[in-house]
C-alpha cells in the first residue's frame, strides 16, 4: 500500500519534518521459518510492517499489512513487545519515527509473493540462516522466539533512582 492518504495530507502542512506515528511489525514464524520482505526503497530485508490508519486496531493493521505485502493470510497470536524504531529518512526526504507494536502471527495460508509495489522480494527464511536485517527487526525476531509474559519492552530507571 502506498503512503496513507492521512500522511500525505499531513505532509502538505509540515513538509519533510519528522512525524511520530504508530506502526506494527509482524513476526510470522511457520515451520521454523520467518516471513521477510525485501524493501524497494532501500533494498533491505525486514519483517512485514506498516502504519496504522487513524482508529485502526493494531492486530487488524498487522494482518492487513502482511497480506498487502506478501499475499499471506495470518492470525495475530500474541503481543511480542513495544519499542521505538530509529528515525527513518525516506528517499523523498520525509522523516518519521514509529512507536513499534511488535506482534507474533500464525500462518493460515497463501503463497508468499510480492503483493505490492513497496517490496522487491518476499521469502521464508530459516531462523538459523537469516539474511542481514536491521538490528531492531532482528531484535523483534529474538523477542518472538523468546517471549515474555506481558511482552518485551525497554526498561529504564527513573532519574536519580538507586535500585
Amino acid at each position: 500500500m502506498p503512503t496513507p492518504e492521512f500522511i500525505i495530507n499531513m505532509r502538505k502542512k509540515i513538509g519533510h519534518d519528522a512525524l511520530w506515528l504508530p506502526g506494527v511489525k509482524v513476526v510470522l514464524i511457520h515451520e521454523n521459518e520467518v516471513l521477510l520482505v525485501r524493501r524497494a526503497d532501500n533494498g533491505r530485508w525486514t519483517l512485514p510492517a506498516g502504519i496504522l490508519e487513524p482508529g485502526e486496531e493494531p492486530a487488524i493493521a498487522a494482518v492487513r499489512e502482511v497480506f498487502e505485502e506478501t499475499a499471506v493470510h495470518c492470525a495475530i497470536t500474541a503481543l511480542v513487545g513495544v519499542a521505538t524504531t530509529d528515525e527513518a529518512i525516506y528517499p523523498n526526504g520525509d522523516r518519521a519515527q514509529y512507536l513499534d507494536i511488535i506482534l507474533a502471527a500464525r500462518y493460515l495460508g497463501g503463497e508468499a509473493m510480492v503483493n505490492d509495489d513497496e517490496n522487491l522480494e518476499v521469502g521464508w527464511f530459516d531462523l538459523s540462516a537469516l539474511p542481514a536485517l536491521p538490528p531492531k527487526h532482528q531484535r523483534a525476531i529474538t523477542w518472538a522466539v523468546e517471549p515474555l509474559a506481558g511482552g518485551h519492552f525497554i526498561i529504564a530507571e527513573a532519574p536519580g533512582a538507586n535500585l
